[in-house]
Parts: structure tokens; C-alpha cells; sequence
């Protein structure tokens, strides 16, 4: 009976750290940039990500790309990850496509993808804009 016992402590003891490695957290990020394009787009700016677990960090956004595209821009914006195990997770290039129009104030959205790592921006922008647009959105610690 004992070493029944101590077998069922043991799995339990096991059990545990694999059940806490599956958790996952919820992130946001808070982001402002400004860029331009003309056939080529590119802007960059800086933002913080805070996670449900308490973790936080300062980073830097870029994104980059070519199409069909016009413009001048500066937005500020938020977005929302999908479920991850660390913040680090959340660095890195994220697929991008969008479409947009816009002048003097406007708002978007846009999802895009990295792996297993979804996020949805919402931002609003003052400038002008008009095209479709393909490239990456880059996440760096600052």
C-alpha cells in the first residue's frame, strides 16, 4: 500500500511541472510609428508588451513591404496576441498583407502570423494612404 502511495506521489509530482508548462499567457502590445511609401513601404516605431503573468518589455516595431502603395503616415495602435508560454515568443517577423485608404485621420485593423503566434492590430493614423501593401511586421526588444 505504501509504495502504491508513493507512486501516486510521485506521477502527481511529475504531473505538475508539465501541467504548469502548458499554461499559457495572454499579451498585449502598445505600439506608435510613422513611416511612408511609394511602391515600397516602411515605418518604425517603438511599443511595450505586457502579458496576464506579469511580464513586460520595451520594443521596437518595423514593418516593411511593396505593392501598390502610396503615402505618409503616423499611427499608434494596439494589438493582441494569441495565447503564448513566454514573452519572448512574441519576437521576431510576422507575415503581413493589407489593404488601406486613407487621409488626414484614419483607422485600421490587420492579423498576421508567425507559426503558431497570431496578432491583431487596431490603430488609428493621421496622414495619407492608398494601396495594398505585402510584407512583415518586426517585433524587437528595445
Amino acid at each position: 500500500m505504501t509504495r502504491l502511495i508513493a507512486c501516486a506521489a510521485l506521477a502527481l509530482a511529475l504531473a505538475a511541472p508539465a501541467a504548469y508548462a502548458q499554461k499559457k499567457t495572454d499579451c498585449k502590445l502598445t505600439f506608435s510609428m510613422s513611416g511612408w511609401s511609394a511602391f515600397y513601404k516602411t515605418a518604425s516605431g517603438t511599443g511595450k508588451i505586457t502579458c496576464d503573468n506579469g511580464q513586460s518589455m520595451n520594443v521596437s516595431v518595423s514593418a516593411k513591404g511593396g505593392g501598390l502603395t502610396f503615402g505618409k503616415q503616423t499611427v499608434t495602435g494596439t494589438g493582441e496576441f494569441s495565447g503564448v508560454h513566454t514573452i519572448t515568443e512574441l519576437l521576431g517577423n510576422y507575415a503581413q498583407a493589407e489593404a488601406h485608404a486613407g487621409a488626414s485621420k484614419s483607422s485600421g485593423a490587420n492579423a498576421m502570423t508567425k507559426g503558431d503566434v497570431q496578432l491583431a492590430l487596431a490603430g488609428t493614423g493621421k496622414g495619407w494612404d492608398l494601396g495594398i501593401s505585402f510584407g512583415k511586421f518586426t517585433i524587437a526588444k528595445r
